[in-house]
């Protein structure tokens, strides 16, 4: 099969020929028909975090399943799916307890060493990336890395729910649960931030600010729930969110993974608000609060994937799309194939685009 290689950090993704194994008894093997282009692939790509070499990255994906392993019984050939990293091995401490995204067990979920490998090239091992892979034509992975849905549902669509939609709608809707008439500042308007602001306007919040630095994507965020634009290039959006707030906004996000983002969160929140840090900040940086402030009930703390259950979560997000209370119609900025992977990661950090989506068919 066709995959888009990564090779290390500061190098162009390259496009070879991989070999994908059979599914072993609780795998299943997809067809991938389309992949959402993230942020977080493009951490890696940066070289702030690291992943051995050679691998392919990816991991917003939807698909058709093409066979499944002898133990499978949720899916079938035909099926249509979206992958999603929150892998759960079901009964670890973490899954028990209705935290599966947190599931401390995943090497159930993986191939041992001593196992043939899901990827190769000529005989050598080809790392996979969050348990999926999904620049690639196929994906080889746990049954429990999959949720099935209709298939009436648009796959370029079902794709952005499989990271960005769900991490997003999910830190507002599970994370933070947002309140009804309660104020909301999204620090960041790419995918992840308008997936925030549509799960906030889906809790009921009666003022969404949205902050971001490029015009283009302010202007989406409105169109997608925000009742409110910061330019964060404008002045301190801080100094600006408390100008329309007063003491501050009861739920603050960070959507981007910088530190001095992850601050002006904590800062602009009200005594006794929340700021969900759900950005990748690098490695190594430490995030900095003001020891005083905390005396005044402010929170801060993290989010993974939107704290989801994904196989709850994510149909339950097809409902509010086909509903028109979710937008995921407008978040795909622009389309293309497996060879411009490198042009979506361009255009991402230019901040041209909310999300490209690569078709494979």
């Amino acid at each position: 099969m066709k995959a888009a290689i990564y090779h290390g950090p500061g190098q162009a993704l390259t496009i070879e020929q991989v070999e994908i194994d059979n599914p072993k008894e609780r795998e299943v093997l997809v067809r991938t028909v389309a992949s959402g282009v993230c942020h977080s692939d493009l951490h890696f790509v940066d070289g702030l975090y690291m992943w051995p070499t050679p691998a392919i990255l990816g991991h917003e994906a939807a698909g058709v399943v093409e066979k499944v392993g002898s133990q499978v019984t949720y899916l079938k050939p035909g099926d249509h799916v979206i992958a999603c990293l929150s892998v759960f091995c079901g009964y670890c401490e973490e899954c028990m307890s209705g935290h599966p995204n947190l599931c401390s067990n995943k090497a159930a979920t993986q191939r041992a060493q001593s196992d043939k490998p899901r990827l190769s090239q000529k005989g050598k091992l080809v790392n996979q990336f969050a348990d999926l892979s999904g620049y690639a034509e196929q994906m080889l992975v746990h049954e429990n890395a999959l949720v099935k849905i209709e298939n009436d549902v648009p796959l370029d669509r079902a794709a952005l729910i499989g990271c960005g939609v769900m991490t997003g709608v999910g830190a507002a809707l599970n994370t933070a649960k947002v309140a009804p008439g309660s104020q909301v500042a999204v620090f960041g308007a790419g995918g992840v931030g308008l997936a925030i602001i549509q799960g906030a306007r889906v809790a009921g919040a009666r003022m969404i600010i949205a902050v971001d630095k490029f015009k283009n994507k302010l202007e989406l965020a409105k169109k997608l729930g925000a009742t409110h634009a910061v330019d964060a290039s404008a002045g301190n959006p801080v100094d600006q969110i408390r100008a329309l707030t007063g003491d501050g906004v009861d739920y603050s996000f960070e959507a981007i993974g910088l530190k001095v983002a992850a601050e002006q969160a904590y800062e602009s929140v009200r005594p006794g608000g929340i700021a969900t840090i759900v950005g990748m900040v690098p490695l190594g940086q430490k995030v900095e609060v003001d020891g005083f402030s905390l005396l005044f009930e402010k929170r801060i703390q993290g989010c993974f994937m939107g704290s989801n259950r994904f196989r709850i979560d994510m149909p339950r997000i097809i409902d509010l799309y086909r509903q028109g209370r979710i937008d995921l119609d407008d978040m795909i900025t622009r389309r293309g194939k497996l060879e411009d992977v490198n042009e979506a990661f361009r255009a991402m950090k230019a901040g041209e685009v909310a999300r490209t989506v690569l078709m494979f068919e």
